[in-house]
């Protein structure tokens, strides 16, 4: 087994959270804010550098005006269909 971050199905992911990002008209910094946290935060989760766990991914979808329990099922199937 690899290590997630290097997956196809991690690099996915983090395509999608920047796609809802843009979609939701946010920036980086705006996120940041949202989350109390500082951009660089934002950045590395988006570039790979930084993994997000189950939690942080509920609380950045909805920083973003996502429900995680709707895009985690799209995420999952995704995954299936890439194999």
């Amino acid at each position: 087994m690899q290590k997630s971050t290097h997956s196809p199905e991690y690099a996915h992911v983090l395509k999608r959270l920047v796609k809802m990002r843009r979609d939701a008209g946010m920036t980086q910094q705006q996120v940041a804010d949202v989350l109390e946290r500082e951009q660089s935060f934002v950045w590395r989760i988006e570039k790979g550098e930084r993994r997000l766990d189950v939690v942080e991914f509920f609380w950045v979808c909805n920083a973003l005006g996502y429900d995680a329990a709707k895009v985690y099922p799209e995420l999952c199937a995704a995954f299936v269909s890439e194999k």
